[in-house]
């Protein structure tokens, strides 16, 4: 029988010119999340500093290179390799490093680079000097966030994460209870509000307060666009225009490299950022609600527009009715939206009629071995998908090399890898492009170890072909979860499964920060992780051409025999079940 989600689509099209229209304007301000989440790789660049000398200086002195400035120094000077020595006016002598200075007691006239003699040893009382000819101003520089405070810097990106995870739970819950397209304008203007607060803040904690609200709005948006978008489009299209709502998101990386490159004072770049995404305001007051929320919320009329306003636009006759779409023994129309216990996705079969709720839990999900080797499996693609993800776009300007050029390959190398990914999990099967998938990441990753030093492009080419591999699993897992579920606890394990992705999220920023150890730390972190999650992957039953299960007995039957031959008798196909295949976000 014809359910009312795949009437209405034939009836109105599943990606005619409304739909498109709205698809394209929604997706555009997706761009603006890719460019919040990955702002902080510039806006706290730390560039190479020392401690300032208490008086003006006359000579500098570092190694076997003389100048009358520190200015002059920074081309040759590189941490670590001994202090930067400089004489006066007043004739004292100073070894300056990074973190502290040291008066030379008694030295000689001459400016010499060794000195034997006695030292006082004190912080860098009189603050900091940095070299600004690649970084004209930063968060770290005006606020120095050096040495003992090195922490707060390292901090911006981790609190940011956190307020994706906050906004993604409550963005997601609020537009199941007032509509999708209040929460999109509102996390619209919010974006572009706290976008130009950040640039104003006048101190480091009113910025990391302004940016963790920022990073609440910008997560609700990508969040609840995705629910957006798939309302109003049609199963056959679904999956591709779902996942690249993840393109856009890319493409706003993209800009962050090249914004970054063009301008170096931090606020500045802050401000272009948010602006580059303002025309969304001009027209986002515009955009209808879903016709299945409002037929949930039985505002049936308001719903009869809609439809008769898209069949106009997309030049077919308005002959579908809002009755059409509801089972005949149905008095309202079930919300579009099965809300997760905690979690802002949601994976549902619209406009059906209720039924009794299974009381569901997380035990359900480790009910017997067989589900329990399942989940944690997936528990572990979601963490590595996310912690991947995170590491290779953050990591990627610590690569050695252009780091704005770094950052642009980081972005553009998802658009080609969600075509094939769309293409392969159709064509190849889920299991078949995700562990493969997951594999090539973590061999990527692993080879940068024997990379010699002086081919660095060839580092940069193994990490963009593992976020490239670590790309894909992350477009597809949400979908293969959906499948590996039954429909009693499919949300449940949806919702479990974004929370460990938000986790990763948090955690990846920390283990950016692990480069400070070795350059390549962070990516063989995510090398190895990646490929035994990859290899553990291939232990999961495939789903593809299966019809979707019901009950956990069905579920634990996916990849046997039987139900092998279920397939061939079962009239729902997963792609036909899944009415609405919400793909995660990056939150």
């Amino acid at each position: 029988m014809t359910t009312g989600v795949e009437l209405l689509f034939d009836e109105l099209g599943h990606f005619k010119r409304y739909q498109a229209c709205l698809y394209f304007a929604a997706v555009f301000q997706a761009t603006a999340c890719g460019i919040h989440y990955l702002a902080s790789v510039f806006l706290v660049e730390t560039p190479k500093f020392l401690c300032d000398s208490p008086e003006n200086i006359t000579d500098v002195l570092f190694g076997n290179h003389t100048a009358t400035t520190l200015q002059d120094i920074w081309s040759v000077y590189s941490p670590g390799k001994g202090p930067v020595v400089v004489r006066t006016a007043v004739g004292q002598q100073w070894e300056l490093s990074q973190c502290q200075r040291a008066l030379r007691v008694d030295a000689a006239d001459e400016l010499r680079y060794v000195f034997n003699g006695t030292k006082t040893v004190e912080a860098c009382v009189s603050g900091f000097v940095y070299d600004l000819s690649e970084v004209h101003q930063s968060i770290v520089t005006d606020w120095d966030l050096v040495c003992e405070r090195e922490w707060l810097a390292k901090l911006t990106q981790p609190s940011f994460m956190l307020g994706v995870l906050i906004g993604a739970l409550l963005f997601g819950d609020i537009a199941d209870r007032v509509g999708r397209k209040p929460i999109l304008m509102a996390t619209s203007l919010c974006q572009f509000l706290f976008g130009l607060a950040v640039a104003f803040t006048g101190n480091y904690y009113l910025f990391v307060v302004m940016r963790f609200i920022l990073a609440m709005v910008s997560s609700g948006y990508l969040v609840v666009v995705f629910v957006y978008v798939t309302e109003f489009t049609g199963s056959k299209v679904r999956t591709w225009t779902s996942l690249h709502v993840h393109a856009a998101f890319a493409v706003g990386i993209m800009v962050v490299a090249l914004v970054g490159y063009l301008v170096r004072v931090w606020w500045v770049y802050q401000i272009i950022l948010t602006l580059s995404t303002s025309p969304f305001l001009l027209f986002c007051w515009k955009f209808p609600e879903t016709p299945f929320y409002l037929m949930a919320k039985g505002r049936h009329k308001e719903a009869q527009e809609l439809l008769d306003t898209i069949a106009n636009f997309n030049g077919l006759p308005a002959t579908l009715k809002v009755s059409d779409l509801m089972e005949p023994d149905a008095t309202e129309v079930t919300p579009m939206v099965e809300k997760e216990a905690g979690a802002a996705e949601a994976s549902t079969n619209p406009a059906q009629p209720s039924k009794p709720e299974h009381k569901s839990s997380i035990l359900d999900l480790f009910g017997s071995y067989k589900m329990a080797i399942r989940t944690l499996i997936c528990w572990s693609i979601w963490f590595v998908s996310s912690l991947g993800y995170y590491v290779f776009s953050l990591g990627s300007v610590n690569l050695g090399g252009n780091q704005y050029i770094n950052l642009f390959l980081a972005g553009a190398v998802e658009i080609p890898s969600y075509l094939i990914g769309c293409f392969a999990m159709d064509r190849v099967g889920r299991k078949k492009t995700c562990a493969p998938a997951l594999l090539l990441s973590g061999v990527a990753c692993m080879l940068i170890i024997v990379v010699p030093s002086d081919i660095g492009v060839l580092a940069v080419v193994l990490s963009m072909t593992g976020k490239f591999a670590i790309a894909i699993a992350f477009g597809l897992i949400y979908l293969y979860t959906c499948e590996l579920y039954p429909t009693v606890i499919r949300t449940l394990a949806v919702g479990c499964g974004s929370m460990m992705c938000r986790v990763g999220s948090v955690v990846a920023p920390f283990c950016v920060y692990l480069a400070d150890i070795w350059i390549y730390t962070p990516q063989l972190v995510v090398g190895v992780l990646a490929f035994v999650i990859g290899v553990l992957t291939l232990f999961l039953p495939e789903t593809l051409g299966l019809p979707l299960t019901s009950t956990l007995e069905e579920a634990e039957a996916l990849g046997s025999k039987p139900a092998k031959d279920a397939a061939k008798t079962g009239s729902t196909t997963a792609e036909e079940g899944l009415e609405l295949k919400q793909p995660h976000t990056k939150s």
